[in-house]
């Protein structure tokens, strides 16, 4: 069953975001991009309060890098679409379990290390490439609640 709700359309832009952003990390890299957005969308709280939807999350101002490239403006696959209804039904992974931001450090070629905060939230793990933070109780204590 959804965790939130997202027709059809919702999942191609939900799909074409997660190959965009996250390609080259595999499955498990996509996935991770998924729990990112889906926390966002159900934690409202931080930089996310108000964010309901799929487009919301996705159209934020500022809030992915891949919206800037073409690959994001591609159709989308079957594969990434099996990957985004998987975070929409709830599937969630570490490091991306609790976790609303990510990024990748350095360049593509030459990934740099974590910093231990990102926007003041704790490091709480990286995959690949990508680094990912997980807010404080005191900054989102309603990430935590949404099981």
């Amino acid at each position: 069953m959804a965790v939130v709700k997202a027709r059809k359309q919702d999942i191609d832009m939900l799909a074409r975001l997660l190959r965009a952003e996250a390609e080259t990390e595999g499955e498990m890299g996509m996935l991770l991009v998924g729990n990112v957005g889906i926390n966002r969308i159900r934690a409202n709280c931080s930089d996310f309060k108000g964010i309901r939807t799929i487009p919301q999350m996705i159209n934020q101002p500022h809030a992915f890098e891949a919206l800037q490239h073409g690959m994001y403006y591609q159709n989308a696959r079957e594969r990434e679409r099996r990957l985004a209804r998987r975070t929409v039904n709830g599937e969630r992974n570490w490091p991306g379990k609790f976790s609303l931001w990510y990024f990748r450090p350095g360049t593509f070629e030459n990934p740099g290390p974590c910093p231990p905060t990102w926007y003041n939230q704790p490091l709480v793990g990286r995959w690949k490439k990508h680094c990912f933070y997980e807010p404080t109780a005191k900054e989102c204590e309603n990430v935590y609640n949404t099981f």
